[in-house]
């Protein structure tokens, strides 16, 4: 890389470094993002370990004989990354110093993660993007309400601030704060236009008279600012940007940037995310030919979802096209300015991802599973991996799965718990309240509504409409994902409450019994499937269901028998 170059993306600040020969404490400095000052090029960045402390990081740069500087001083939750400025003779010395030292989880020259150019249409119709992902068919079941997507890149053009105005189709999409690591501030909007671009495909404001559709249309964006102006950025940035997402509640991180060499930073900052239940896509490059990185880091590692562009026919390389729109201010870049890219592949998975988590399938690795299963085969998988992206097919087996496994469930236990109560009372029960409750419970009040194909049409009847077509226990989808994990009433604590609190009006005695009948059919999925990502894991979760289904059954059962009833 050229060291001008590397200069414009790393700029890093001018330090007030005493004599590289003298010990020094850890710094928080200022910002390492001003492209005016030095060029950066032997700068280490040193991860490390999460527990240290700052005595201990203090003896550590008096060892190596440099201070250690903060790579986001303003952040105190980003993890342990901190910078080095040495000449190169004694940079190599501390690389070799610190291999193998366990205060260090990495070491590694400071370089550059360059954006991935690619279009965005001008209209729907020219959108064959979405079409050949089967967006249609997907937005009949699933939009992405209520998840977060974290869009680590240029910024995002989502508010009107400090000259900057808000994506002129991105005006009814969410955001939540983001935070900017060029300028290390809470002001993480796009001076580039790539991020807003990204942003726009994952989650364009749609059926709204204006522009594109994007693909999770329902789904929230979270900016996080790693690359600058020139659309250049560092490892040491794009690292405190996925643990910054991962700890403010993103559960999708799209990256659609890359490096030309594995980033130990990096890859530790993925990690981090995967074990915090975080779903990290990153973008393989536009050139057909190898694979940058963080998407290069091996698939056995299971924590990047890597994704490569194809062509209108399906070929590997990215695809002309063409987008338009509007800046205003000439300070806000809002992913609609009509310039040749190539089309975004990264984000259109990421927008699946949102559309599968909204279904609730929120365990990252279940969300690859299912794309990878539903995935359309090429003939050569060296080119091609598990296929093409079928967001269309993805939804759709996700939703035929929940409402046939959740309805033989309903059926099967209902007829069970029917018969045992006859062959021990000698009476039927009766069908009445309980039916309406046991379908709240298992399906929603409108039960399989998404297999109807209403979710997908536009305004607040849609949401009214998603929101009655889900049991009870992913009714907190819609609101915010984040709550799901700690299932509140996935599990049957709700029905559990009711039993304690209205088994004493006989009147209710059959809705808490068909409410309790429907959340065993419920469980009993959450059992099959494995797919809900849980704050304790999914092994105590599954432990955790199954004894739920037997607490929900004798519920039901004490509630509908006609003796005490």
């Amino acid at each position: 890389m050229k060291k001008s170059r590397l200069a414009t993306v790393v700029g890093f600040s001018v330090f007030a470094f005493a004599s590289t020969a003298s010990a020094g404490p850890t710094q928080q400095g200022p910002s390492f993002l001003a492209p005016e000052h030095a060029d950066g090029s032997d700068t280490l960045v040193l991860d490390l370990r999460d527990d240290l402390s700052e005595a201990e990081r203090d003896a550590l740069a008096a060892e190596i004989g440099v201070p250690l500087v903060d790579a986001s001083p303003h952040v105190t939750d980003d993890g342990q990354v901190f910078l080095t400025h040495a000449g190169a003779a004694q940079r190599a010395a501390i690389q070799e110093k610190l291999r193998g030292d366990a205060r260090v989880e990495a070491v590694e020259p400071l370089v550059a993660f360059d954006a991935l150019f690619t279009p965005d249409d001008p209209r729907f119709a020219e959108q064959w993007h979405l079409s050949r992902v089967g967006a249609e068919s997907a937005w009949n079941r699933a939009t992405g309400t209520g998840v977060v997507v974290a869009v680590i890149d240029t910024g995002v053009a989502c508010a009107d601030d400090a000259g900057f105005t808000k994506g002129t189709d991105l005006q009814g999409t969410p955001c939540v704060a983001g935070w900017n690591f060029v300028t290390d501030d809470d002001k993480p909007w796009d001076d580039h236009g790539h991020g807003s671009h990204v942003a726009g495909t994952i989650a364009q404001t749609t059926n709204n008279g204006v522009g594109t559709a994007g693909l999770a249309f329902g789904a929230t964006l979270m900016p996080v600012k790693v690359l600058a102006k020139n659309g250049s950025g560092s490892n040491a940035q794009v690292a405190d940007g996925i643990r910054w997402a991962a700890d403010h509640g993103a559960q999708v991180i799209n990256l659609s940037l890359g490096g030309p060499f594995p980033s130990s930073v990096v890859g530790n900052a993925v990690k981090y995310a995967q074990k915090k239940g975080v779903l990290v896509v990153a973008a393989a490059g536009n050139s057909g030919r190898s694979v940058g990185y963080p998407a290069g880091f091996p698939a056995s590692s299971r924590s990047v979802l890597r994704i490569a562009t194809t062509a209108l026919h399906g070929s590997r390389r990215g695809a002309r096209g063409r987008d338009r729109g509007t800046g205003r201010s000439g300070a806000s870049a809002d992913g609609l300015q009509r310039r040749p890219r190539k089309i975004m592949a990264s984000p259109h998975v990421a927008g699946a991802a949102a559309l599968l988590i909204s279904q609730g399938v929120t365990a990252p690795d279940a969300v690859k599973a299912r794309l990878y299963d539903t995935a359309r085969p090429k003939d050569d998988p060296k080119l091609f991996g598990a296929g093409i992206l079928d967001a269309g097919a993805a939804v759709g087996r996700t939703a035929m799965l929940h409402d046939v496994v959740r309805a033989l469930a309903l059926a099967f236990l209902g007829i069970g718990l029917a018969r045992w109560i006859h062959q021990k009372r000698g009476t039927f029960v009766k069908a009445g309240p309980w039916v309406g409750a046991a379908l709240f419970g298992a399906a929603g009040l409108v039960p399989f509504v998404h297999a109807l194909g209403l979710p997908g049409m536009a305004g607040p009847a849609a949401r009214i409409v998603d929101l009655l077509g889900r049991p009870l226990g992913d009714m907190d989808l819609v609101s915010d994902v984040s709550f799901h994990k700690f299932a509140l009433l996935a599990l049957p604590l709700p029905t559990i409450a009711a039993f304690l609190f209205a088994f004493q009006a006989k009147s209710l005695r059959p809705i808490i019994g068909g409410l309790a009948l429907g959340q065993a059919a419920y469980l009993v999925s959450m059992v099959l499937f494995r797919e809900q990502a849980f704050f304790l894991g999914t092994t105590i979760l599954t432990a955790l269901a199954s004894a739920g289904t037997v607490a929900c059954l004798w519920i039901a059962r004490v509630a509908l028998d006609e003796k005490t009833a």
